[in-house]
């Protein structure tokens, strides 16, 4: 499609597109004063309703597997095909994802906040009673009775302020069969819906 919208151009006599000029970055300093305090950012954002994930991974450290809940998980692209999800820079979970190399996004449904709970806690087995099974490509846990699974390779980290963004590059993805006929859950206002 790009293509075809150059050779238009082109063929209409056109002038050539200049790139727009790219945006002045700078880090904010450490000595400077945040725009906005962390309490009105997180009452103003809880606004937006997020959905409920974990990701998971298989045990690369000699330990069991690792997860965790997260509600900051997006598709990104379609070709390739990419999703993202942010994790604190403080995790103590994040580092055996990453040394897995691999992870499973697990979309839940409205019945699991209790499960999503499970996964908040820190120090935890995460993964005691829970039902799994494992993910086709990376072997990383799939957990039972959620809406959608998304089975994914490490792609890439950048920073964002206190938290990484983790893009993942999808290996394998599917839904259950009763997907269409649930709800997922949903996070606002500091409480699952």
């Amino acid at each position: 499609m790009a293509e075809a919208a150059v050779r238009y151009l082109r063929s209409a006599g056109a002038a050539p597109l200049e790139p727009l000029p790219r945006p002045a970055l700078r880090c904010v300093r450490a000595d400077e004063r945040a725009p906005v305090g962390q309490a009105e950012f997180r009452r103003v954002l809880g606004s937006f309703a997020t959905g409920v994930v974990v990701v998971t991974a298989p045990g690369a450290d000699g330990r069991g597997p690792a997860g965790f809940a997260c509600q900051s998980f997006s598709s990104l692209s379609l070709d390739p095909p990419l999703v993202a999800f942010m994790v604190g820079r403080t995790s103590t979970t994040w580092p055996r994802i990453a040394r897995a190399g691999v992870f499973c996004v697990n979309v839940l449904a409205a019945h699991q906040g209790g499960l999503c709970r499970g996964f908040a806690v820190s120090g935890a087995d995460k993964f005691a009673g829970v039902a799994f099974d494992a993910a086709p490509v990376s072997g990383s846990p799939r957990l039972a009775d959620t809406l959608a699974w998304v089975d994914c390779t490490v792609h890439a980290v950048h920073t964002g302020g206190d938290h990484l963004i983790v893009v993942g590059r999808v290996d394998a993805l599917g839904t259950s069969d009763s997907a269409e006929e649930r709800a997922p859950l949903l996070f606002h206002q500091g409480r699952f819906l």
